[in-house]
């Protein structure tokens, strides 16, 4: 007896501690949830004078004035693929290595361009480039210990922010970075590229224009095999990351094509989350093998695989994986009410038969009644599907590249809508949602794979837009 009020005494008191309380909903439209628990984290009250930024709108911009800070892996793609875009000035380069800088100058001046002001040589050269009066867009590639604080310096100097994935580590630094958008009123854009492919935007298309009837959950994931890698990323930073930190922490690329489709924080929000993962080998293997470290500690597991459940009772699956041996993946999947798509390992499409097409005794054992449409049908529909904004740019993008022409989407994007005054494609609110899930899963996963819920960063405003809308002018305006 004694042992069993022992333990209800721990028990009740590691609930105390994870704060763990009942998740309840005051939606008459949605069914209540059941009565389980689920870890909440602190959503800070939006300070007196502070709006949220939802389809924020600027003056439009005859000219982006551009500075790029990190030229190390993605600075100097970044760099080259904005020599293709016209109103475009790249005032300014930044690295912590010379080289680098003059490396990046050479494409200026290959693309015929002015020479940019350099900074480099002290780990604080990043400010004077955000310092500068003629620069409206700091472009940071940076590793991602230095995002949050390189946002914020930037938005408190009057710069719109775009930077790479994920744009936070914790879920501190979301809320810091939330709040100075806010206050600011000035865009900040995390780097998400996946949501411009080819196949995802087309799919996004299709799934708008109802071809999947309802959709009711997504897949995503990043799976890379990182070991021809991890030596290139200097001083080891990307490989500390999984070191010190457990969870999915590099869950855009599978999250954002999935939020979009499922109108995340435009109708409808991620709830909860739940993360399990199974015992770091293969990595602890590469540092002992090829690094001699002896006895190598990893706090992030081989694979973290995260179920999410957003408010009106919908799914995402999410997993990561960085160092087991396998093929490239990023597991896209939409599943509808009337259809399916899915992009790995093979591109297809699944669409529910019209009544003339479908048998009148249909036979159970025919495994192939439910396959994948022709490769005739797929093509037709991608034809007839594109996306408008890949009719507009996507020649260009192949040729330009970069993913095969999504970075360049991306910057077309970003720039696009700058220059128009139209609400960006992705928020503060997206690189907040997206990147907290390395911190969220860390909580679930330190408590036996406990719920958590997402903190709702618009804080409240998360069902005033009804549906994602990617702005584009009318057909018959001309860009400013």
């Amino acid at each position: 007896m004694k042992t069993i009020k022992l333990l209800s005494v721990a028990l009740l008191a590691t609930f105390a501690l994870t704060s763990l309380s009942a998740q309840k909903s005051k939606r008459k439209d949605v069914p209540k949830p059941p009565g389980y628990y689920v870890i909440k984290t602190d959503v800070p009250v939006r300070p007196k004078g502070q709006k949220d930024v939802l389809a924020l709108r600027h003056k439009p911009m005859k000219v982006v004035r551009v500075g790029f800070i990190g030229l190390g892996m993605r600075g100097p793609g970044a760099v080259e693929r904005f020599t293709h875009l016209d109103g475009v000035e790249i005032k300014a380069l930044c690295d912590l290595h010379p080289e680098r800088v003059e490396k990046a100058q050479k494409l200026l001046s290959k693309a015929g361009l002015p020479a940019a002001a350099s900074y480099s040589g002290s780990e604080d050269a990043w400010k004077q480039l955000c310092d500068r009066d003629d620069i409206d867009l700091v472009y940071i590639a940076t590793n991602w210990q230095h995002h949050a604080e390189m946002m914020i310096y930037a938005m408190n100097k009057g710069k719109h922010v775009a930077c790479e994935v994920p744009a936070v580590m914790t879920l501190k630094d979301a809320w810091d970075v939330v709040n100075t958008a806010e206050r600011t009123q000035l865009h900040c854009m995390m780097l998400e590229n996946c949501v411009y492919d080819f196949f995802e935007l087309t799919t996004l298309n299709m799934a708008q224009q109802g071809l999947f009837g309802e959709v009711l959950s997504s897949k995503g994931a990043y799976i890379h095999n990182l070991e021809p890698f991890w030596k290139y990323y200097e001083g080891n930073w990307r490989l500390k990351a999984n070191e010190e930190y457990r969870g999915d922490i590099y869950a855009t690329h599978g999250l954002g094509p999935a939020c979009w489709v499922l109108n995340i924080h435009r109708g409808d929000r991620m709830q909860f989350l739940t993360a399990m993962d199974v015992p770091a080998t293969s990595l602890p293997r590469f540092m002992k093998k090829e690094m001699g470290i002896q006895n190598p500690k990893v706090a992030n597991g081989e694979m973290t695989q995260t179920l999410i459940k957003t408010f009106k009772g919908k799914t995402i699956y999410l997993e990561h994986n960085v160092t087991s041996y396998r093929p490239y993946d990023r597991l896209y999947q939409v599943i509808g009410t009337d259809g399916f798509a899915n992009k790995y390992p093979n591109e297809g499409y699944c669409l529910r038969p019209t009544e003339q097409a479908k048998e009148s005794v249909p036979n159970h054992e025919d495994l192939k009644g439910h396959d994948f449409v022709s490769e005739e049908t797929k093509q037709a529909l991608m034809k007839k599907y594109q996306h408008p904004i890949q009719r507009e740019i996507a020649e260009k993008a192949k040729k330009v590249g970069g993913h095969g022409g999504m970075d360049f989407i991306m910057d077309y994007r970003l720039i696009y809508c700058l220059q128009n005054g139209l609400p960006l494609d992705m928020d503060v609110y997206d690189l907040a949602e997206w990147s907290a899930v390395g911190d969220l899963t860390r909580l679930s996963l330190e408590n036996n794979s406990a719920p958590v819920a997402f903190p709702d960063f618009t804080r409240g405003a998360w069902d005033r837009l009804k549906g994602l809308q990617l702005h584009m002018l009318p057909a018959s305006s001309t860009a400013k």
